[in-house]
């Protein structure tokens, strides 16, 4: 599924579609004194902003600390799709929490789709929401596994999608690559930095008080939490650490024991010149937003200024691969042969954050506490749910954060030096059996 983008150089940053197309709002002035607050929030993406909004809500005071600005890494970079389900799939939850509590679990990810859309409408953010979404598949083996996968999902949780198959796909997408699609309108895409904005603003407007270029140093736990940041510190009575705090530069201070559960895999998007309005029609009839199923997956969107935002590749690595325009450009050709000669105007990238099992990773580091990583790669909507989950807990209403909660991640085997190579070979596998 699409990814959710964390960091990358600041260079191809620079280049991201998002932030040459939305304003942001002055900086908000770096954390200079030590204040007291009912709880911290250590990072100003989609999960800590929603946590925000929903403690100032339920009457507390909050304090937002982000390292860079708000939306900088994940939430304002990523592929901008709204996906119901998990990364995983369900066999996991099914597997670890029976099916009973799978079928809650899978209700969750709708509940995270409707909170998108009730916050869009409760603060009036334009990010260009858009619904509906394709799942293709590009062999004849990818194709039966969609059929069963979407089978599954109405036999288990009534859940519908409309597949096609051989010429019939053209009916959904207007390329020779795909021998199946499925199509169904619960999920769907928006500008996601310009929903991470609106968030802060409606936070802020709340009361909670934002503090930039404040990177979270070191955690001191106790009765009353304490932590700080290069210039000052917070004292809270509850922490929630909103997100990949692990894979940040001032992560591993902050909660070490986590670190091993998530790795960090590279991942890119370019986008093109807008393209003539009659074409993006013809080639997306219904303007969802499309990714395959192979296990390195191609995944794009037409934006509401008709360009084509195309995402995929891996890397393993904190540099950006060489000849990146191009490579993707040979990907996006291959989707769309009209668009082999297309200009590209954006290339930026980062990296999701994946748990080995592709579930997500939420739990407590002491009783006040909180966190919540692993989105691997459905971050869009499940950050936000994880924010309203942390919230909740921290109201005493935790019997739905819990439910996550109890989902086992187990640490990536070979530790910091080996899991990289062993991710590789894996993945490398995967590809192989994806081409043949």
């Amino acid at each position: 599924m699409p990814t959710s983008l964390l960091h990358s150089d600041t260079q191809l940053n620079q280049h991201s579609y998002y932030e040459a197309s939305a304003t942001r709002p002055p900086l908000c002035p770096p954390l200079q004194s030590t204040v007291r607050t009912d709880v911290v929030v250590v990072g100003a993406g989609f999960a800590g902003l929603s946590a925000a909004i929903a403690l100032r809500q339920r009457g507390l005071s909050v304090v937002v600390l982000e390292a860079n600005r708000v939306c900088s890494g994940a939430s304002g970079r990523n592929g901008g799709q709204t996906i119901v389900g998990y990364a995983s799939g369900m066999a996991p939850f099914e597997k670890q929490l029976g099916q009973s509590d799978a079928a809650r679990a899978w209700q969750l990810s709708l509940d995270a789709i409707a909170l998108v859309d009730q916050r869009i409408a409760q603060f009036q953010i334009d990010c260009d929401r858009t619904h509906g979404y394709l799942y293709v598949a590009d062999s004849a083996r990818k194709a039966r596994a969609l059929q069963d996968e979407m089978a599954e999902l109405e036999h288990r949780y009534g859940f519908k999608a409309t597949l096609k198959t051989g010429a019939a796909v053209a009916e959904h997408i207007q390329s020779p690559r795909y021998h199946a699609s499925a199509f169904e309108s619960t999920s769907g895409h928006l500008h996601p930095l310009q929903y991470g904005l609106g968030l802060a603003k409606a936070a802020q407007d709340l009361g909670t008080v934002v503090y930039e270029k404040s990177p979270a140093l070191t955690l001191t736990h106790g009765p009353q939490v304490q932590i700080t940041t290069p210039t000052g510190a917070v004292v809270a009575k509850w922490v929630f650490l909103a997100g990949n705090c692990t894979l940040n530069a001032y992560g591993p201070q902050l909660a070490p024991r986590l670190r091993p559960r998530i790795m960090p895999v590279g991942t890119y998007i370019i986008a093109t010149e807008p393209l003539d309005p009659a074409l993006v029609q013809q080639m997306i009839p219904s303007q969802a937003a499309v990714c395959d199923n192979n296990f390195v997956l191609d995944y794009f969107r037409f934006s509401a200024d008709h360009r084509l935002l195309f995402g995929g590749r891996v890397s393993y690595t904190t540099q950006t691969p060489r000849h990146l325009k191009e490579s993707m450009q040979q990907r996006m050709a291959r989707v769309f042969p009209g668009l082999a000669h297309t200009k590209v105007d954006f290339v930026w990238g980062g990296f999701v954050d994946i748990s080995l099992n592709r579930t997500p990773d939420f739990g407590r580091l002491q009783p006040n506490v909180y966190y919540a990583q692993g989105f691997s790669g459905h971050g869009v909507a499940l950050a936000g749910m994880a924010g309203q989950l942390a919230s909740d807990a921290i109201a005493g209403q935790a019997e739905r954060f819990d439910l996550l909660a109890r989902l086992r991640n187990p640490a990536f085997p070979g530790g910091d030096w080996l899991r990289t190579p062993a991710l590789v070979l894996a993945t490398t596998y995967s590809k192989i059996r994806d081409y043949f």
